[in-house]
């Protein structure tokens, strides 16, 4: 995708902005109001708590580890689901539990002495981990004194207060996993293309579609805010909220922090530290710029992408009207980004994600590096394929800065363009679940 695809659409302006965020909050406060029975069912919202219940489920592909593991995620994308499922006889320690959490600040040997109790080989669930960082030193201490004893299971939706504790010694003990929406190939006959750019993966959003603007909406507008600032993650929550509606704007972007600190009317240090948080949370992520060492001037800076469409349609003010032309083309990276980032997880296979481009122009959307191998994906949101869509692709691969190179469109057919797999969406994610990509 040509960098100048992704500019602000045209009229667009820093007011317009302004005047989308009344009117959406509005419009979830006026569905509380409406149907309030109907919200709680979606959401068990309480105290900054963000909970899904969902009565359809899916079965969602990772495979735990044989060995204590972090399953980190967003809330709201079934992490609690999967462990009960998992782990139905394990010693469990749901920290959203006002009462359990209390309990175990007040008297965190309790937490050993219980642990110590279990036969051997017995799994034991901490959710939600973040919410006491210091039990970690507890569960460093069991396992540096009884092995592989006892096995953990720590679930957590935010990486920056585990950071900041001894969770790095817990290197080499513990194994890390993501856990994330839902997709493709889970989803199965389900999957819908159109309907997971308009409304994204949560697992609830598709257990209940009817509800889903209902739930996105709250997800956006409620936590994201209040429980970013509950988790003390940020001061001001006006200013965080403006920021987080243009992030939205800029999703799938270069990052230019001094053009979002003037839009949001915040800081650029305050700026750059709010990405971090949304990074740490693992609600966004900075995608890095590859550096092919082509022979012209490359992009040095990151682009950044929300975890989920239809979460960055909600923070757009967009999620009750249709899918606009100009908004296919990120929301579909954001798609395949997602894919990518799933799969690389869950099948703890190597490598990293960057993107390359050019000032001029010319763009790589995403490109996997695995030691010396690199392959590249260009991502176009159209049901037919031109071969300029390509062309910086194909230019790569001969040049062997890429060792091969996907297209990734809305189309049926699977084509050959000049040594370029242009596949499907769907096609491209049964070839990524069955190892076909990266050989």
């Amino acid at each position: 995708m040509l960098l100048s695809e992704q500019r602000r659409p045209a009229g667009r302006t820093d007011s317009s902005i302004a005047a989308r965020r009344p009117r959406v909050q509005r419009r979830a406060r006026a569905a509380a109001v409406r149907n309030p029975v109907l919200l709680a069912d979606i959401i068990v919202y309480h105290m900054g708590e963000f909970t899904v219940k969902l009565s359809t489920m899916y079965t969602r592909s990772l495979v735990p580890p044989d060995r204590s593991f972090f399953c980190l995620g967003p809330r709201g994308t079934g992490k609690t689901t999967w462990l009960r499922q998992r782990f139905p006889s394990a010693a469990w320690y749901d920290l959203l539990r006002t009462s359990t959490l209390l309990g175990l600040m007040r008297n965190p040997d309790r937490f050993r002495m219980e642990v110590a109790a279990l036969p051997r080989r017995s799994w034991i669930v901490v959710d939600e981990v973040q919410k006491l960082p210091a039990l970690l030193d507890e569960v460093h201490a069991l396992l540096f004194e009884f092995g592989d004893k006892y096995r953990f299971a720590l679930s957590g939706s935010s990486a920056r207060k585990l950071r900041r504790t001894s969770s790095n010694l817990l290197a080499g003990r513990v194994v890390r996993r993501q856990f994330f929406p839902l997709s493709i190939a889970e989803l199965g006959k389900d999957f819908e293309c159109a309907r997971a750019l308009a409304f994204g993966l949560l697992p609830y959003v598709w257990s209940h579609p009817r509800r889903a603007v209902a739930t996105i909406e709250a997800y956006a507008l409620t936590y994201l805010r209040e429980e970013i600032q509950q988790e003390a993650l940020v001061g001001n929550l006006d200013s965080f909220a403006r920021f987080l509606e243009v992030a939205g704007l800029v999703h799938g972007q270069v990052l230019n922090y001094s053009n979002v600190a003037r839009d949001a009317g915040v800081a650029r240090v305050t700026v750059q530290r709010y990405f971090d948080v949304l990074a740490d949370t693992l609600i966004g992520v900075r995608l890095p710029a590859w550096q092919a060492r082509a022979r012209i001037k490359e992009v040095a800076h990151p682009k950044f992408y929300f975890f989920d469409p239809g979460v960055v349609r909600a923070l757009q003010g967009r999620l009750r009207d249709p899918v606009e032309s100009h908004e296919r083309g990120p929301l579909l990276e954001t798609l395949v980004l997602h894919e990518l980032r799933s799969w690389m997880s869950g099948a703890d296979t190597s490598g990293a994600l960057c993107y390359w481009a050019v000032p001029s122009g010319g763009e790589v959307d995403f490109i996997w590096r695995r030691g010396a191998r690199a392959i590249g994906f260009e991502v176009k949101a159209a049901s037919s394929w031109r071969r300029e869509h390509s062309a910086v692709l194909r230019a790569l691969v001969a040049e062997k800065k890429l060792q091969a190179g996907y297209g990734i469109y809305t189309g049926d057919a699977v084509l050959a363009d000049g040594g370029i797999a242009v596949l499907p969406v769907r096609v491209f994610a049964e070839r990524l679940r069955s190892g076909k990509i990266f050989r």
